[in-house]
């Protein structure tokens, strides 16, 4: 299928794509921030640069994209054009994903990953849930902690 842009018009729109302060993590920071929550935004001395440190409570969180991270939800769709390019990519950054998660582990780490579709489209989750969710982790003396959407039915 071809693209509904040209090479032009695409590459404005490629690059306008962010990686930091993305509506979905802004989303969770407000939250947190409002419950007395303080952190560190994208500690580059970490493996896979956090989104948010809580040094505190020893803990990461990542606000992870559907689409760049490969998750199997509705929000994700392996594109139609340059597939391998996109295969070759995406599966990357998910093997990326996993070798950091677990030197962050070894590490002592303590991870949470709050997926995109969480927050966004038709199975999302309320803003308070995911939050509260976030927050009693936060708390408690649990190592993982991953926040996806409800799984929907295609067309529903």
């Amino acid at each position: 299928m071809a693209d509904v842009h040209d090479d032009k018009t695409r590459s404005r729109n490629m690059s306008a794509i962010r990686g930091v302060d993305t509506g979905p993590e802004m989303q969770i920071r407000r939250g947190l921030h409002a419950r007395g929550f303080r952190y560190r935004l994208h500690d580059r001395r970490l493996p896979g640069t956090p989104d948010l440190v809580l040094p505190k409570h020893h803990a990461v969180i990542f606000v992870n994209g559907c689409f760049w991270h490969g998750h199997g939800c509705p929000l994700f769709r392996w594109p139609a054009t340059r597939q391998e390019f996109w295969r070759v990519k995406i599966t990357g950054n998910m093997e990326r994903d996993a070798r950091n998660d677990a030197m962050l582990l070894a590490g002592g780490w303590r991870i949470a990953t709050i997926w995109e579709c969480a927050l966004k489209g038709r199975g999302k989750l309320p803003a308070d849930a995911v939050i509260d969710s976030l927050s009693d982790w936060l708390c408690s003396d649990g190592q993982r902690l991953t926040l996806a959407g409800l799984k929907t039915e295609a067309g529903s």
